[in-house]
Parts: C-alpha cells; sequence; structure tokens
C-alpha cells in the first residue's frame, strides 16, 4: 500500500539524512517534497497541512540546532509525526462485556463480511476465545450465505438468519443463545449500502441501541483514499464508532485512508486486512507502518507472522533430518515453498525487512506469487523418485516435467540449481558457525543485487 509514498519519501530524506546542518530553506525544500509526496498518496489536505506544521515547529527549534547529526534528527521526527498522525498504538478490541459484543458496519464492497470472518479466526486462534457469528443483513440473502460459508472456513459458530426477520430479532436472539452456550465474543454482520443514506442509518442506529455493542468497527476501502476517512466521519456522526479496518492494504491503495482516517475520525485503525485469506488480518500499529513508510521495515510483524504462521513441527523435522545428514530432498523444499505461501509470499516477507525498498523491479519481479506457484507446479509434475533424487533429471525427463507443469524446460533447470544451492546451504549448517554460513549461502540462492543495495549483508 506505501510503495509509492515510501519512494518518493524515502528519495527525499535521503537528501538531508546526510547534512551537518539544517536550515529553514533546507528544510522548506524537504517539507515542500514531503507535502507533494503525501497529496500524491491522497492524504487529506488538513492532515497534510498539521503533519507538516508540526514536523517544520520541531525541525526549526532547539531539537536540532544542538544535535550532532541534525539530518537523522530530522527523519526521526518525521517518523514520530506519522505515528502521532495515525493513532502513535494500536488499540485492541475491548472485550469487558458478558458477552462482548461487537457490531461490523460498512459500505458495500468494503470487505465488510470478509472482516467479520477474519474477524472471528482472529479471536479464536490469537485471543483464544470461542466466537459466534451472525448475519443482520436482511437485503441481501448471499451475504448470509457467504457468512455461514466463512464460518465454516474458520470453524466458529454461526447463527442462522433469514430475510423474513428484523435485524434487531437476529441480532437480540444470537445473543441470547451466546449466553446460553457461554459462547465468549459475538460478532454482528450488518447491511452494507452503496453510500450512507438516512434510511440505512436509522435501521443501524435502532440495531445498535437494541443490542448495545461494546465495540462498533466501520470497515472501510483502503483504495478509495481520503475518500474511507470522509465516509467513516459521515457513519461516526450518525452512530458512535469504537475503531476502524482497513481493507484492501496489499491492493494499489496510495496510503492516504491509513494517515487521514485518525485525524479526520478521531477514531483508531484496530485492523487492517491485508489479503483474501481469512488469515489475512493484522493488528494496526502505527510505530510500525511509520517503519515502514520510511523503509526502516517491520521486523516484530514478521517476527509474529513466522511464529504463528510456520509450522514448527515440520520445520524441525527437516532441521533434524539434515542434521543427521539424512539430505535435504525436494520434497521439503517444496514444505519450505507452502509455508512462505502462508506467510503472503517472499515479498511479504521481504516487504516486512529494512532496505528491502530498495530492490530493484527486475529482482522483485523474480520474488513474487507467480514465481511460487511456478515453483510449487513443477516439483508437483515430478515423480517421488525424481523428488528424492532429483540428479536423475536428465533430458526427457525435463521435457516431462515442462510439460506436466505448463513450464519450458529453462525454468525446470533454474528450480534445479537454486535446490542445489539450498542443499549446499544445509549442509553447511551442521558444522562449526552453521548458522553464519548458512546466511552467507543464501546470497548465492537470491537473484543478482539482492544482498546489496541497502539489503542486509553477511
Amino acid at each position: 500500500m506505501f510503495e509509492n509514498l515510501q519512494e518518493r519519501l524515502g528519495k527525499t530524506l535521503k537528501n538531508i539524512s546526510g547534512r551537518g546542518r539544517l536550515t529553514e530553506d533546507n528544510i522548506k525544500d524537504t517539507l515542500r517534497e514531503v507535502r507533494m509526496a503525501f497529496l500524491e498518496a491522497d492524504v487529506a489536505l488538513p492532515v497534510v497541512r498539521e503533519f507538516v506544521k508540526q514536523v517544520k515547529e520541531r525541525a526549526v527549534g532547539v531539537e536540532v540546532t544542538k544535535s550532532l547529526s541534525p539530518g537523522q534528527v530530522f527523519i526521526k521526527i518525521v517518523r514520530e509525526e506519522l505515528e502521532k498522525a495515525m493513532g502513535e498504538a494500536n488499540e485492541e478490541l475491548s472485550l469487558n462485556a458478558q458477552p462482548p459484543v461487537v457490531m461490523v458496519a460498512g459500505l458495500q464492497g468494503a470487505g465488510k463480511t470478509t472482516s467479520v470472518a477474519k474477524l472471528a479466526k482472529f479471536l479464536k486462534e490469537r485471543k483464544k476465545k470461542s466466537v459466534l457469528v451472525v448475519s443482520a443483513d436482511v437485503y441481501r440473502p448471499a451475504a448470509i450465505k457467504q457468512l455461514e460459508t466463512l464460518a465454516t472456513e474458520v470453524d466458529v459458530d454461526f447463527f442462522p438468519s433469514d430475510i423474513s426477520q428484523k435485524p434487531v430479532d437476529i441480532a437480540n436472539a444470537a445473543i441470547s443463545h451466546a449466553k446460553k452456550k457461554f459462547i465468549d465474543v459475538v460478532l454482528v454482520d450488518t447491511a452494507g449500502r452503496l453510500h450512507v443514506d438516512s434510511n440505512m442509518m436509522d435501521e443501524i442506529k435502532d440495531l445498535h441501541k437494541a443490542i448495545n455493542p461494546i465495540e462498533t468497527l466501520f470497515v472501510v476501502d483502503a483504495m478509495t483514499g481520503q475518500d474511507a476517512a470522509n465516509t467513516a466521519k459521515a457513519f461516526d456522526e450518525a452512530l458512535p464508532l469504537t475503531g476502524v479496518i482497513l481493507t484492501k492494504t496489499d491492493g494499489d491503495a496510495r496510503g492516504g485512508a491509513a494517515l487521514s482516517i485518525r485525524h479526520i475520525t478521531g477514531k483508531p485503525i484496530k485492523f487492517m486486512g491485508v489479503g483474501e485469506r481469512t488469515d489475512a488480518l493484522e493488528p494496526f500499529h502505527p510505530d510500525r507502518i511509520a517503519s515502514r513508510i520510511l523503509g526502516m521495515g517491520d521486523v516484530l510483524s514478521l517476527i509474529e507472522e513466522v511464529e504463528m504462521k510456520v509450522d514448527k513441527e515440520q520445520a524441525a523435522k527437516v532441521a533434524e533430518k539434515v542434521f543427521k545428514g539424512a539430505g535435504f530432498t525436494l520434497d521439503d523444499f517444496a514444505d519450505q515453498l507452502k509455508q512462505m505461501k502462508n506467510m503472503g509470499g517472499m515479498m511479504s516477507m521481504l516487504d516486512k525487512l529494512p532496505g528491502m525498498s530498495n530492490l530493484p523491479d527486475a529482482v522483485k519481479g523474480q520474488m513474487g506469487d507467480k514465481t511460487f506457484i511456478q515453483m510449487e507446479a513443477i516439483i508437483s509434475s515430478m515423480t517421488k523418485k525424481e523428488r528424492a533424487r532429483p540428479e536423475i533429471i536428465k533430458g526427457s525427463r525435463k521435457k516431462r516435467i515442462a510439460a506436466g507443469s505448463g513450464t519450458q524446460v529453462q525454468e525446470i533447470n533454474k528450480l534445479l540449481k537454486q535446490f542445489t544451492q539450498m542443499q549446499k546451504m544445509m549442509k553447511k549448517m551442521k558444522g562449526k558457525g552453521g548458522m553464519t554460513k548458512m546466511m552467507r549461502g543464501m546470497k548465492g540462492m537470491l537473484p543478482p543485487g539482492m544482498m546489496g543495495g541497502g539489503g542486509p549483508k553477511f
């Protein structure tokens, strides 16, 4: 989402970071560029004005002039003001009720029903809560069916409803059921509309009054930029929102919504949707997002993702196998690819590492989801014997595998080369200083330039 903003700010701040002295003139030039970068990212004008004003006041003050590295202090100020604009810290869901009821609202097409399912999965897996979901959308039978299907997928309870019922009756019946079954959290999905209208507002006000939810979350599409913040504000004027879920942040959104919502609505962004999968929901941490915007990475989120999504038992089996000298096979390689895919692919992981914004576009293309899907298809087209002993894969076998996976023979050669390099790297782990040797070995596995130009070096 922040790729263009990151690139523009990166160039601008790089020019000032090495300055031994900051003057009002060079601060003025830099802030003009920052303002342009924000406007291009579709950040709301009042937010841009306030941000630039705050940075300027702090930058020309004592804070910078007394520092030994004014350029670096300037970047620190920009980072802190970015955090402040987005809310400074993550605000968790409040669940102090019996049972806590969370009402989810939003316009049609924002990803509201999917977000309810993602939130249910998040509460079940990360917060260890039992969850009941219910749809009070009596205008779209497909919405009720969609939620039922998603509830089954994420393995949470679904309370049935149909279009002949009133939304208030549906929600009250679901809450009553949750109390009897001692369910921890009730998520109520409400009807979406194409725009904010008075009928919709009256209905949702009545529903809110009847069920008195502890959290009222508004789902907005990040692709709509600063309009997302304006829609949330219009909604908040009719209904007391407690937070926002920002969806489709993995798309072509320019970042304007994330930077505008807090300032315009006064409400925190609590979560952001980072993909279509039901586990693609992350708590919104302003400090981590500010780091990503400035190209400093988000290692904490990466660690959390690894903790949550990597199959530790499978990883331990592979490690034990390698240390015993049993070797690393193409089946193990395929498992590693699946684990990376579960984490959103290589680019999703690399985006969270410092300096990775400097990667050339050609390198990014080689690390995309398409490459991983292709590699999986190639391995799937091999026989069990070929996966165990890749050295037997010669001319005719390569042609057969290429035909079966819809690829070219040169792609088969490329994958086998990468696999051989990974095998060598795994062998190096057995000796003294194994991890350091392995990290050096990674340079050979990655595309040219991957370990240069600001990326980590070993």
